[in-house]
């Protein structure tokens, strides 16, 4: 009994056994497998080149410097007895490129060297080709040193709409978490068009499966998946962004060109701007601080940024909230006799002898103060607010530029909430005239002017395609533009805000109109000038723009649409203590026109002819 429990023990034993070495080598070979080729087998994730930023006629406004980065091999600081390889390779480098500093190269490398890292420790991110050509093969050849081809940004007209494309530069620790592309070119994009589409001009990554062996040292190549880049295409065109940079040379502020119809931006500019390029590998200190401390505000993109009392360029959002108000029509008349006094103190005209009688038409055409402070003070802020909110103050555009501002428009509401204070009739009559907390943007006033030329409510934008692929855009229906923002009674006095902006270039007495009256279009314009300080009430007479100081002096704003006829295209300036719109911005906008003309924008049928 005792034998056979022992024989039955052992066939047991042995049964198990034979069990287990068939599991092993036969049942487990795919998972062991799997796990020899995960041993033998390298991925490497590739990065791709960053895309191209073209104009409107495929010229580059962003491109890619060819050029290569220089790497040492890890553990030659670590491993004390290899020191002297460091130096070696180090003193390499600096031989031949004498700009390059050891001491930083020597941190760097120190930085990255540790027993975790088994790659290559990059020491010099970028040498451009044509200086690396002639030292390629020498440094190449090296064994501890390993040289790789790599592109950097660049912007080939350096400053030019540096608000407007923006700019790539370092990604930190954050961006690498968030996007697996960063973590691969190292770079992101910073501001303006380069951050907007940041995920479509990085690509999309690239992939080498590859069989190594036990040093890691490539044996074949398994498969290859190339690295996507992706190009994007403006509505800019160069040859008027050039022109308005030169137009704006000494000069801060704004312009836009814009598409009427489509929304599309021909040209635009934030000035001054500044140089684009320092900024990819790192702007020194003393840049930094110089431009910082510009009280002009390079650093400020006043586009979507700048925030401006708008001035008498809204006064035909004001007409609209008289005329839905009720309270009387575009015929009723107002005295002006060149101020207006409520509570004991005056609100000013501009034109210091008055206007006489004005109706609605008048006081557009003529931009009198009084008029609008007068009419305010019958419909109130409630309504006037509620309509500037409706068409567009006061909420973004939606441009395709980040950190888009909104403005401002005054309201019981909005006073009650920021300052827990009451609404006063004088803040009503300011905000009459786009002035006092009435706070706009460039973008905003040009898609308002673009709505009252055409009744669309279309979105601002710089996008024309990617890749030559125009299909996918459809900024017209964004913004519930289908819906519209005008009622049907407001449509029906778009046509007499529209002769009013006629009448301003056009008719004696238009504020802009002897500047731009005999251009070979006809063009509708509103000129405003916005205060920067306010008129001491003791002043019985409105001191001169030029005797003031020049960053007392008044903004300087003038909108415009042309052909008056059929709208093309929207132009905006602000010209930043410009002190007049109209004898400072009438003669920049006619150029800007001319310039249109002169490139074939403007629908010939609508260009005068010459009298012989």
């Amino acid at each position: 009994m005792r034998m056979r429990l022992v024989m039955g023990f052992i066939g047991c034993f042995f049964i198990l056994l034979l069990a287990r070495v068939y599991y092993i080598s036969i049942k487990s070979n795919a998972y062991y497998d799997e796990i020899a080729k995960q041993n033998a087998i390298k991925t490497q994730f590739l990065a791709p080149i960053r895309g191209q930023i073209l104009d409107i006629k495929g010229r580059p406004l962003a491109v890619n410097k060819l050029g290569f980065t220089i790497s040492i091999k890890p553990y030659l600081y670590i491993k004390k007895n290899n020191n002297i390889f460091l130096e070696q390779e180090l003193q390499a480098i600096v031989q031949a490129f004498p700009d390059l500093n050891i001491t930083k190269l020597k941190k760097t490398y120190i930085k990255g060297d540790s027993y975790y890292n088994q790659d290559y420790i990059e020491v010099v991110p970028f040498i451009e080709y044509d200086m690396m050509i002639k030292h390629f093969t020498k440094l190449n050849l090296r064994e501890n040193m390993q040289v790789k081809s790599t592109t950097q940004r660049f912007y080939p007209y350096n400053d030019l709409a540096s608000h407007v494309i923006g700019y790539v530069g370092k990604a930190n620790l954050n961006d690498m978490n968030e996007n697996e592309i960063a973590r691969l070119t190292s770079y992101v994009g910073r501001s303006g068009i380069e951050r907007s589409y940041n995920d479509i001009l990085q690509g999309q990554k690239g992939e080498k499966i590859s069989k190594v062996d036990a040093l890691n040292k490539e044996i074949e190549e398994l498969s290859y998946k190339r690295p996507i880049s992706s190009n994007i295409t403006l509505n800019i065109d160069l040859d008027l962004q050039e022109y308005l940079a030169a137009l704006f040379e000494n000069l801060a502020g704004a312009a836009i060109i814009m598409d009427v119809n489509s929304g599309a931006i021909l040209a635009a500019g934030s000035f001054p701007e500044y140089n684009l390029n320092p900024f990819v590998t790192g702007i020194t200190q003393e840049e930094w601080n110089r431009l910082s401390n510009d009280l002009n505000h390079p650093f400020t993109n006043k586009l979507i940024n700048g925030l401006y009392p708008p001035g008498s360029v809204v006064k035909m959002g004001t007409a609209l909230a008289f005329l839905n108000s009720g309270k009387f029509n575009e015929n009723q008349k107002f005295l002006c006799d060149s101020n207006f006094e409520l509570g004991g103190r005056k609100f000013r005209c501009w034109k210091t002898i008055g206007h006489g009688f004005m109706d609605m038409n008048d006081a557009i055409r003529e931009s009198c103060d009084v008029y609008f402070y007068k009419g305010a003070l019958e419909v109130g802020i409630d309504i006037i607010s509620s309509v500037f909110e409706r068409i567009g103050f006061g909420e973004k555009t939606g441009v395709d530029l980040p950190n888009e501002f909104i403005g401002t428009v005054p309201s019981k509401m909005w006073k009650k909430e920021k300052y827990n204070q009451p609404w006063y009739q004088g803040e009503t009559l300011n905000t009459s005239i786009g002035q006092g907390d009435f706070l706009a943007t460039p973008m905003q006033v040009a898609k308002f002017t673009a709505m009252i030329a055409t009744s669309k409510n279309v979105t601002p934008h710089f996008l024309y395609n990617i890749d030559d692929n125009i299909t996918k855009l459809n900024f017209d229906n964004n913004n519930n533009n289908n819906k519209g923002v005008f009622t049907t009674f407001e449509l029906s006095k778009l046509p007499l805000l529209r002769r009013a902006m006629y009448e301003v270039a056009n008719e004696q007495g238009g504020t802009t109109a002897r500047y731009l009256k005999n251009l070979p279009i006809t063009i509708a314009a509103k000129t405003g000038t916005a205060q920067v300080v306010g008129i001491s009430q003791s002043e019985k007479k409105r001191i001169k723009e030029e005797d003031l100081e020049y960053f007392l002096r008044s903004h300087a704003w003038i909108t415009s649409y042309a052909p008056y006829e059929k709208p093309q295209y929207v132009v905006v300036l602000l010209i930043e203590h410009g002190k007049s719109g109209s004898s400072t911005g009438g003669p920049m906008l006619a150029k800007i026109y001319q310039k249109l003309i002169d490139l074939g924008y403007i629908d010939k049928k609508y260009i005068k002819k010459k009298v012989k």
